[in-house]
């Protein structure tokens, strides 16, 4: 009996397979040849289809930093799928020569067209849309804004200039990887949303990089998220590389309570001040404090909530699926992706490594000294950052905490490498 049903069951099966080429009057063996000839397995082992197989590899290699590793899982784990979806011979989810040739080419009958990328595109073009229009990182910034507690900053105001200093890093790096030097010499645009990476924030890095260099958003969004995810790793040896024991150990006052109106004014005034000075930032900023105010305000509990989880989440897939769908084999197997990823960290190293200083040379002019360990959380990975000064400060003392004094600059760098993307899409955009 059970070899009768594994016998029709085979039979179904042809005749599912055949059942086209009957049809259309075809007969068996060309359907049969049709059928494993759009195998995707068969395009590996033709022309550069290796590559697609190569960065299928790499989709893996990232899914496992994602699920062992736990390296920024939340946006790692969707790009790294991204990744494998587009590169997946003939499932055409992903279209970027319709990005490339007729979305961006001025002389294309469909430039800037969304019609024709909704009417011809594959599911992730359709939801990448929503990273070329710059809706996903303002969304992402209005879920982190919600999240976010800026009330170590407003204690010790201060702190914002260790924020502002560590976004030198983007800065440095947009104008050297502009010149002649071996494996650099890219665009200004290009240089603009390499240098971005500097800045650790994912969101920003992608709202800039959709905007002046589409074509790199793949290896940059990749070098974002996985220098992000290795703070801990980074951002220890250039610390103790640049303090000394008794730095390390300097001892901060407690922070002073905020009030709720002070909270609630904050992102009101950051807001207004900011779009008046950089308009290209007002979206980032607007975005981030428009949730922090949500929060802050306790009127709006349910919008609050919504921001941080339900909204925060679903942007986080989209997100993250559609930017893994930009690294098709073409724009990220070559030696532009090794210089990018080569550049990014020594973007997020000098700023880093400006936080720090600057907090030492603020000292030479304090009567109450900050510990320059926290001059490094003056990147915008929130809150890993914080937690890294925290650990090496106790090291050095483990009766010193540093969290919430770290905090301050923290959230700080969340603003700075939006103020720093807004001027650089001012000047380039």
């Amino acid at each position: 009996m059970k070899n009768k049903i594994k016998f029709l069951s085979l039979v179904a099966l042809l005749m599912l397979v055949c059942a086209p080429a009957m049809a259309a009057e075809v007969n068996v063996s060309e359907g049969l040849g049709n059928f494993f000839r759009e195998m995707g397995i068969v395009s590996f082992f033709e022309g550069d289809g290796w590559k697609n197989l190569v960065m299928i590899l790499i989709g893996c290699l990232l899914l496992y930093l994602a699920i062992v590793k736990k390296y920024e899982p939340l946006l790692l784990l969707p790009i790294a799928f991204g990744m494998i979806c587009t590169n997946l011979p003939g499932a055409q989810m992903f279209d970027s020569e319709m990005w490339n040739n007729e979305f961006l080419n001025p002389e294309s009958p469909y430039y800037h067209s969304y019609g024709h990328i909704m009417a011809h595109g594959g599911l992730l073009d359709i939801l990448y849309i929503g990273v070329k229009a710059g809706i996903y990182p303002c969304l992402i910034f209005l879920g982190v804004g919600a999240m976010t507690d800026f009330g170590p900053l407003i204690a010790n105001p201060k702190s914002l200039l260790l924020g502002a200093a560590a976004q030198i890093g983007i800065f440095a790096t947009f104008i050297v990887t502009q010149t002649d030097l071996p494996c650099f010499g890219f665009e200004p645009n290009q240089a603009a949303s390499i240098g971005i990476i500097g800045g650790a924030d994912g969101p920003t890095a992608i709202f800039l990089t959709s905007k002046l260099a589409p074509e790199l958003l793949g290896p940059i969004a990749v070098a974002a998220y996985s220098y992000m995810a290795l703070v801990p790793v980074i951002q220890p040896p250039i610390m103790r590389m640049l303090t000394s024991s008794s730095e390390r150990q300097i001892r901060m006052k407690q922070l002073r309570t905020v009030s709720k109106k002070e909270k609630i004014i904050f992102p009101i005034v950051v807001a207004i001040i900011v779009s008046l000075v950089v308009p290209s930032a007002a979206t980032l900023i607007g975005c981030l404090m428009l949730g922090n105010l949500m929060k802050e305000s306790g009127v709006v509990e349910r919008l609050s909530k919504t921001a941080q989880n339900e909204l925060n989440n679903i942007v986080v897939i989209m997100l993250g699926l559609t930017v893994g769908a930009t690294a098709t084999a073409t724009s990220f197997m070559n030696w532009q992706t090794v210089g990018i990823l080569a550049v990014g960290i020594v973007a997020f190293g000098v700023g880093s490594a400006s936080g720090v200083l600057m907090a030492k040379c603020m000292n030479l002019f304090l009567k109450e000294k900050i510990n320059p360990l926290i001059g490094s959380a003056g990147v915008s990975a929130v809150p890993m950052a914080a937690r890294v000064s925290q650990t090496e400060g106790q090291k050095a003392d483990p009766r010193n905490f540093l969290l919430m004094h770290a905090m301050g600059p923290n959230v700080a760098g969340v603003i700075g490498s939006a103020v720093a993307a807004g001027i650089l899409l001012s000047f380039l955009g």
